[in-house]
């Protein structure tokens, strides 16, 4: 009798996976068709986090969670963490909408691109692990392709970094932080949750909100609830089912749509630049070979 190709399980994992950073490739165009209705990238940020806490909540109450998070209040540190890295994703989601507002996709996709690589120099510096040959040229590729994309700009591509930096530094913080992906985001939420609503009170009480604009308004800024996070969802649920490779490999479809959107936007690509992201993407390629070797020489030592 023959066997199936892959488990049903992982077949799901899979498409929950490549459906994830689909939506987190293809999020440009809906925050560029946000910003060009004419919200700021400031009260687009504010929607995002108002929006996102119902949603977030829906995923603790399906997941059970709800014990879980009043844990989270009841611990000062893991509050604490969870504020922290709240700031940081709002950092971080700020400075993308800024970037996809102000034409500046390609080089906030570069940050995506060198996130998973600066991930592993983290590992290495701040907790001793181990960086193969493979791990060390893919870092040492990334590096250079920042130093030509720093030559191509006429400065060092500091969105890229901050993106990069900022969003690393949030995934550090979270695998400190005693609690399910769900219940993490639901905190974060709540976090922002007041000043996101705040702000969004005095916008619209000093008209310059937009979101009473129209109905398409109302609803594309509603939209970045769930533009949020279900994309987290999936990931969260493809993550813990999908050998660490297959998560490795899947993470450069966010970038490299958005890189093909910036293209196709129009934004200016010079031969320096296509250097660097050419140095990025043999780093990526390395990256991934890399953790097919080491994967596949796990599951060989268990077989």
């Amino acid at each position: 009798m023959s066997q199936p190709s892959a488990p049903a399980p992982a077949r799901g994992a899979l498409i929950a996976g490549i459906a994830c950073y689909t939506l987190w490739g293809v999020l440009p165009l809906y925050l560029r068709a946000v910003a060009q209705a004419g919200a700021s990238p400031l009260e687009i940020i504010a929607h995002r986090a108002a929006w996102s806490a119902p949603w977030a909540g829906a995923l603790v109450l399906l997941a059970g969670q709800r014990r879980q998070v009043a844990q989270v209040f009841a611990t000062p540190r893991t509050l604490g963490l969870l504020t922290l890295s709240a700031l940081l994703i709002a950092g971080n989601w700020g400075l993308f909408v800024w970037a996809v507002a102000n034409g500046h996709i390609m080089e906030s996709s570069l940050g995506y691109y060198i996130n998973p690589l600066l991930n592993m120099a983290m590992g290495a510096v701040l907790f001793r692990e181990r960086l193969d040959l493979f791990g060390k040229t893919a870092i040492g590729l990334a590096a250079a392709g920042v130093l030509v994309q720093g030559v191509a700009l006429g400065h060092p591509p500091m969105i890229s970094l901050a993106l990069a930096f900022s969003f690393g530094f949030y995934g550090l913080i979270r695998k400190q932080v005693a609690a399910e992906a769900q219940t993490g985001l639901f905190v974060e939420c709540l976090v922002l949750l007041v000043p996101a609503v705040g702000y969004i009170a005095w916008l619209q009480t000093h008209g310059a909100g937009h979101f009473f604009a129209s109905p398409g308004m109302t609803a594309l800024l509603a939209f970045a609830g769930p533009a949020t996070v279900v994309p987290l969802a999936l990931f969260a649920w493809a993550a813990r089912r999908l050998p660490l490779s297959t998560v490795g490999f899947l993470q450069f479809i966010g970038p490299t749509m958005q890189f093909i959107i910036g293209a196709e936007g129009g934004e200016r690509l010079t031969p320096v630049m296509v250097a660097s992201f050419s140095l990025i993407w043999l780093g990526v390629l390395v990256f991934v070979t890399g953790a097919w070797r080491a994967s596949r020489r796990v599951e060989w030592r268990e077989a």
